[in-house]
């Protein structure tokens, strides 16, 4: 590197953002993840050891994935490539695989190659690497903000250990705040500003647990408040929520829409109410489709609460319709009212349960003839079959109900739907009692 281009360099890295400036340069400084880096855990001997195997990295933006790559860079002795998976492509690998036969054949140099974001690159890109992570050629550092089980192929992830990064805590947030206030050298030292505590925990708090928008905030109101007559540039709580108005959300659409609308799930199932809420906001927040809340409403109107409440699923399905026409914001009402009928309503899967069972039966056992008296008689020559011959009509009978078998003879005792103690089902069993124990006492 020559003298133009060190000083390039160096002026680049100076106008750089905060969050940039302050990424940690060793292991004693990245003081989060602990528990996959911290000392003593396999990952921190590994790398200190030089002896790192192909990894991947995943968790929110934020959480030092990109920095503990490059603190691995530092320490290590083997040579260090980095791509983009936006911007590479299998070019750039197959490039990388050359250098890599090159060095070691020449030095034995190990190569370790990180791929930021690597859940950009497509199938075939991925296969690119395989043979060269298997064969021990190239060590992988994977890193994805995407859930790796959805975004990185199945034989790539076999020979990877995946490492979970864990969003910040507030306090570590306000540490890293305070640290780069008071770096002179990387941080925002020089120009002399006081933050007032209010200000520091709105800014940690809104952040949701990364430091690069937490960061990036402290610079923007450092940056443009004036300094006051003594020199000194306060930031008021005020100046804080200018500069971050809105908390981060981590929410994708492999990620966090399966976790999150699987906690909504649970909560309606459950009979939680204010979880019910909060994770009905946290969709609507993050801007997840609507239409596809109200279809999961209705779906566990018919699982969870089924024939406890039969309104449930009605309800749902005219929540589905109302969201449909009238949108948001004002579709966030009638979701939050259908999840909690949902929620709140008696609860009984005995609707899932019978036609599980049925189906079971269906694909398992011989399918019997339909007996003589139930088949249809609407068409010529059915009467000379003997079709419907015997059939009872119930409403000719007291009560609307008189006992024949409607099931194939090899399945006339088999009981499907079962219903539970609870809400409506119990009228529904009530009335039903007498056949069910009779089919049970043949």
């Amino acid at each position: 590197m020559n003298l133009f281009e060190q000083s390039m360099e160096g002026s680049l890295t100076r106008a750089a953002p905060l969050a940039l400036r302050m990424r940690p340069k060793t292991l004693a400084e990245f003081e989060e993840q602990q528990k996959i880096v911290g000392p003593g855990t396999l990952l921190r001997r590994s790398i200190e050891a030089d002896n790192l195997r192909s990894v991947i990295f995943f968790g929110p933006p934020g959480t030092g994935k990109t920095t503990l790559a490059e603190i691995i860079a530092a320490m290590t002795k083997a040579c260090f490539e980095t791509l983009n998976a936006v911007t590479a492509g299998v070019a750039d690998i197959k490039r990388v695989v050359r250098e890599a036969k090159e060095r070691f054949s020449l030095n034995q140099e190990k190569t370790i190659l990180f791929i930021d974001e690597i859940h950009r690159f497509n199938k075939a890109q991925q296969d690119a690497l395989l043979p060269f992570v298997e064969n021990g050629l190239v060590t992988l550092i994977g890193s994805t903000t995407e859930n790796p089980m959805f975004a990185v192929n199945r034989p790539l992830l076999s020979r990877s250990q995946l490492y979970r990064f864990e969003l910040l805590s507030r306090e570590a947030v306000k540490r890293l705040l305070v640290r780069a206030l008071r770096d002179g050298e990387r941080g925002l030292g020089g120009y002399r500003a006081e933050i007032a505590s209010g200000a520091l925990d709105h800014l940690a708090g809104v952040a949701n647990g990364d430091a690069r928008a937490a960061l990036n905030a402290l610079e923007l109101a450092v940056l443009t408040i004036p300094p006051d007559s003594e020199g000194i540039r306060r930031i008021s709580l005020a100046v804080a929520e200018e500069a971050i108005q809105k908390r981060v959300l981590k929410y994708d659409r492999v990620n966090e829409h399966y976790d999150v609308i699987s906690a909504f799930i649970k909560s309606m199932r459950g009979s939680d109410p204010q979880a019910t809420l909060y994770w009905l906001a946290r969709m609507l927040y993050a801007g997840e489709d609507p239409g596809f809340i109200s279809r999961r409403i209705m779906i566990h109107a018919a699982e969870d609460v089924g024939l406890a409440n039969p309104h449930a699923l009605i309800l749902a399905a005219a929540a589905a319709q109302a969201v449909e026409r009238v949108g948001m914001p004002e579709a966030r009402i009638v979701l939050a009212e259908a999840a909690l009928y949902i929620a709140t309503a008696p609860k009984s899967n005995s609707v899932v349960k019978g036609i599980d069972a049925a189906l079971s039966v269906v694909e398992r056992e011989r399918a019997g003839p339909v007996p003589s008296h139930l088949r249809g008689t609407g068409y010529q020559g059915a009467a000379a079959l003997e079709h419907g011959k015997g059939y009872k009509y119930p409403h000719d009978y007291p009560g609307h109900y008189v006992k024949q078998d409607y099931l194939p003879a090899g399945l006339k005792d088999k009981i499907f739907y079962e219903p539970s103690a609870n809400g409506f089902e119990q009228e529904i069993m009530r009335r039903f009692s007498d056949i069910t124990d009779n089919k049970r006492n043949k």
